[in-house]
Parts: structure tokens; sequence; C-alpha cells
């Protein structure tokens, strides 16, 4: 399972990553794996509030659909549009072109309180 240590998790399988401010969000490779072969993605349009621990979206896979929350609040301002042609990218680069949503944080601060890459790790095992 690929864990990487520059990132931020929750528990409930996202990952964040601070970019200029700005927060990227993902679901993690142990997400990607429990659900298998990812079918659809529904996102929210740029420009959507969303609240930290609040819905932010949902994944199809052939086993079932499961509920992305956002790690942060604030305002989506991008949404990766690839993952509706090609929603596999989340199984295939879930840390890189299986990115879901970029996010311009409320308070950058809800930051400090998700789980670094060891705690995710342990919260796995």
């Amino acid at each position: 399972m690929d864990v990487p240590e520059e990132l931020r998790y929750t528990s409930d399988h996202e990952w964040a990553r601070t970019e200029d401010g700005r927060v990227r969000i993902g679901i993690t490779d142990f997400a990607q794996d429990a659900l298998g072969d990812v079918v659809f993605v529904e996102l929210p349009a740029a420009g959507t509030a969303v609240e930290k621990g609040g819905p932010l979206g949902e994944v199809e896979s052939t086993k079932s659909v499961s509920q992305i929350y956002a790690p942060v609040g604030g305002t989506v301002v991008e949404v990766n549009g690839d993952l509706a042609e090609a929603p596999e990218k989340l199984n295939e680069e879930p840390y890189g072109s299986g990115w879901l949503v970029v996010i311009e944080p409320s308070d950058a601060g809800e930051l400090d309180g998700l789980l670094d890459a060891a705690a995710y790790r342990a919260s796995t095992e």
C-alpha cells in the first residue's frame, strides 16, 4: 500500500496536498484497492462550498458506491474533469492523475487536524 509521506489523510481514506495555499484532494491507494474497479465518479461543480467532513461526492465501483468526504472546508475551485471519461484513473494513479478536486480552504488550520502518513498507515493495519 502506497502512503506518500508529504500528504495528510483522513480516517475516511481521503488525502490532501497543499499547493500554493489551496488543497488538492483524492482518495488513497488503500481506498481505491478496497473499492475495486472504479466505473463512475460524481463530483461537485467548481464554486461549490463544502464543509470539513461533509459530502464531497461519490465513487461507484464494481463492488459498491462510496461517499467521499471533504478533508477541509472551503470552496471547490477546480474539478478533475478527466474522471468523467476515465474514472479508472482513480485506480491507476490515486495520488497523480486520479485526483478529485482542488479546494480554496476557508481555514487552512483544518489541515493540522488530519493524519500524517504514519498515523494513517497505523489506522489501516
